[in-house]
């Protein structure tokens, strides 16, 4: 028997016992909730108010965000109302003693005999020296017997009509008194619809004296037929309340300066208020305070609108607008330039001409001496004619 044994084969081979860790416990939801909590109140509290006091500017770069320490947006415009009121309040402040009450006493005849009437209406000073700007029908377009002007203070003056125009509706009185407060005055060809406007006058009379009212600018250049015969244009539209006794009052812009004449001759409905643009009458100031009077150019001729014209003989000229020139002044601009009757002058100076007020407002911008283009319709065919003005004979 052979002792001898072949040795046995493993199929398992003992490997080297390796040292493992035992893993680490991990925290629980709670705690990593916690942290994330706490770090964004700490964030918040830093972008809020920390980095726009003290870092922003100085240790960082400003952001857009944050420019002038309040938060900015370019697609954002945020509008405070009570902006509004503080500007309103401020242009009273700085101009409410500007302006005067007008009252007035004109004689009314009816048929066999007379009467007086009493009217009130506002106006501003426009002159430290006594100069009063206002509405031609407060002083009854130049018919008032008796003008008295009362100042904020209290105090009464006589007032003197130095010059008015009923187809503008203006007039510059005059007071015998010095170092009155004075309105200045602003850009009316600068305007845009929707700009503040404040208006200040004596609505209803004069036991509301300086009220002040406010809105904005609802439309430019509107142009009112007041009567038959006169088309007042180039007017500002506001939903500032204008009422009888706020006219010859001025309306203002945000910065208190004066941008309009107020007028309630022109009512036509409800919320809707007119007045004058400044800029219409700065050239006639101007003499008025220099000379003591203003002094019209004329260029010499009797004239009627176009339709006018057509409606009342019965005609057809062949022409939209213009006016149509009835009788040359003998020796006049228009006679020396040779221009005939039956000229139809349709602008001057690129400024169109639909009527004889229109014409007569747009000869207040001209002096003596100066010379205008006029273009005409003669026999159906344009032609041009310059004419030297010269001014009408007291």
């Amino acid at each position: 028997m052979n002792d001898d044994k072949k040795p046995t084969m493993s199929y398992y081979v003992d490997r080297p016992t390796v040292d493992r860790k035992p893993p680490k416990k991990r925290g629980n939801f709670f705690s990593y909730f916690l942290v994330a909590l706490i770090a964004a109140i700490i964030g918040g509290v830093i972008a809020s108010y920390i980095a726009p006091t003290y870092l922003y500017g100085k240790v960082l770069p400003t952001p857009n965000i944050y420019k002038d320490g309040v938060q900015n947006s370019k697609q954002e415009i945020n509008i405070n109302t009570k902006d509004n009121i503080s500007a309103v309040t401020a242009v009273a402040k700085k101009s409410v003693s500007s302006v005067v009450g007008i009252t007035t006493v004109e004689v009314v005849r009816d048929f066999f005999w007379e009467r007086e009437v009493e009217g009130v209406g506002s106006g501003v000073i426009v002159n430290s020296d006594g100069y009063i700007l206002t509405n031609s029908h407060v002083i009854g377009d130049g018919k008032a017997r008796q003008i008295t002007v009362l100042f904020e203070n209290g105090d009464k003056k006589t007032g003197k009509v130095l010059w008015f125009d009923s187809a503008l509706d203006l007039a510059v009185v005059k007071v015998e008194e010095k170092g009155l407060p004075v309105a200045e005055l602003g850009d009316s060809d600068k305007l845009q619809v929707g700009q503040l406007a404040v208006a200040i006058g004596n609505p209803l009379g004069l036991d509301f004296q300086r009220t002040v009212t406010s809105g904005v600018i609802s439309g430019l250049n509107r142009s009112i037929k007041v009567d038959s015969t006169n088309i007042i244009e180039d007017l500002i539209q506001t939903d500032a309340s204008i009422n009888p006794g706020n006219s010859g009052g001025p309306l203002l812009n945000e910065r208190g300066e004066v941008i309009g004449i107020n007028t309630a001759k022109i009512q036509t409905g409800e919320g809707l208020g007119f007045a004058i643009p400044i800029n219409s009458v700065k050239p006639i100031l101007e003499q008025v305070i220099k000379e003591g009077s203003f002094n019209t150019v004329m260029i010499g001729i009797q004239g009627l609108e176009v339709e006018r014209y057509e409606s009342a003989l019965g005609v057809e000229l062949n022409v939209d607008k213009g006016v149509i020139i009835l009788e040359i002044v003998p020796n006049s601009p228009a006679d020396k330039s040779g221009l005939r009757s039956g000229d139809i002058i349709v602008s001057i100076d690129d400024n169109e001409i639909e009527n004889m007020n229109q014409l007569k407002k747009i000869l207040y911008k001209y002096k003596k001496g100066q010379k205008a283009k006029l273009n005409i319709i003669r026999d159906g065919k344009e032609k041009t004619v310059e004419i030297v003005l010269d001014q009408i004979k007291q």
